[in-house]
């Protein structure tokens, strides 16, 4: 699955988000198997940080000018939050960025395998609990409606997993990482 999804995402054009006006900002979406089954994991954030308060996310953040890529800005953050070493991490490919709406932040997602078992911990600080779901399951949660805002029509993406709703741009993000894993899982090996 892993080379799957690399070859996907190495064979497709990224759409990136050009505004200055916008803080960049960059995500992890780390991914694992256990048991047979793929995993994606998310965060849910504390009542007390400055943005996104109580929200479900990926792990991550905005960029900062010591991070010098956005990539580094990801895996930065995750360790920040969750304790997931850089050098644990495989990185697939990078995913369409995405507009916050509710924030001005420009979001350059990454997707990430990592292993498991695996010791996270959370820093109490911007990170109060991590989230792990099958992405079996959130593939048969979602949900999404049309919504008109301003002179621009739009798709809005919910998730409901156990109590828990993913919405915004993290619904978005993994709307768009769930068509591309239902590629994967269908794509036949290479003839040889």
């Amino acid at each position: 699955m892993k080379e799957k999804l690399k070859q996907i995402l190495a064979q497709r054009k990224k759409r990136r988000i050009v505004d200055p006006k916008r803080t960049p900002a960059a995500v992890l979406v780390p991914i694992y198997e256990r048991d047979g089954q793929y995993y994606i994991l998310f965060i849910k954030r504390t009542e007390w940080v400055e943005k996104h308060k109580g929200e479900i996310s990926f792990p991550g953040g905005a960029y900062e000018d010591y991070d010098g890529t956005l990539l580094n800005t990801a895996l930065r953050e995750s360790t920040e939050e969750i304790s997931l070493k850089p050098d644990d991490v495989e990185v697939l490919g990078g995913l369409d960025d995405e507009a916050s709406v509710k924030t001005n932040y420009i979001i350059t997602p990454f997707l990430a395998y990592i292993p498991w078992p695996y010791e996270f911990r959370v820093d109490g600080q911007e990170t109060e609990a991590i989230i792990e779901a099958p992405i079996s399951a959130l593939r048969d949660i979602g949900f999404s409606r049309r919504e008109v805002r301003g002179n621009e029509t739009v798709t809005v993406y919910y998730y409901n997993y156990q109590g828990r709703v993913i919405w915004g741009a993290t619904a978005r993000i993994l709307a768009k990482f769930l068509d591309i894993f239902a590629q994967a899982a269908s794509k036949k090996p290479p003839d040889k």
